[in-house]
């Protein structure tokens, strides 16, 4: 990823598709990581269910790289909007005891990069046919942080 840093850029297709694969295989990495690590019932169902999000991008942009064209349902998906609460949530190195809200905390932060990466590749990709797999791509990703943080909102901010 370190070659999306340099700036708004566009890659080929199949150079875009690899880097975009490369990163959910990554993210699915730290979730597997996070799973075999945690004991939490709460905190490993959560890994459990991103880290099979991940696998399913991973398997959704390497079908993309196989067919060699963006194959869908042809509907722009936009992004939805979320809370931001990897700003008011600390970043922790996980430990075999973390529970549930650290769990969802970690996974925030996964999620926030995730949407970083897509918005810079559909932004760097303006006008060019795989703008939209990456649009695609960041709308799927914001509805699993929108998840994610409604998850966290109902049970670790909610008004007592």
């Amino acid at each position: 990823m370190a070659e999306i840093e340099q700036g708004d850029v566009c890659y080929t297709f199949e150079a875009a598709i690899e880097m975009a694969a490369k990163m959910e295989d990554e993210g699915f990495r730290s979730y597997l990581a996070a799973l075999r690590l945690v004991q939490d019932k709460a905190a490993r169902q959560i890994f459990k269910e991103a880290a099979l999000d991940e696998l399913e991008h991973k398997h959704q942009l390497e079908k993309w790289l196989v067919e060699g064209t963006l194959k869908g349902d042809g509907g722009l998906q936009q992004p939805v909007p979320t809370m931001n609460l990897d700003y008011v949530l600390a970043k922790r190195e996980l430990r075999a005891d973390s529970d549930a809200r650290e769990a969802l905390a970690y996974a925030i932060h996964l999620e926030k990069g995730s949407i970083e990466f897509y918005q810079k590749m559909s932004h760097g990709c303006e006008g060019a046919p795989m703008a939209a797999l990456f649009q695609q791509m960041l709308a799927d990703e914001t509805r699993h942080l929108q998840s994610l943080e409604d998850f966290y909102e109902c049970y670790f901010l909610a008004e007592n």
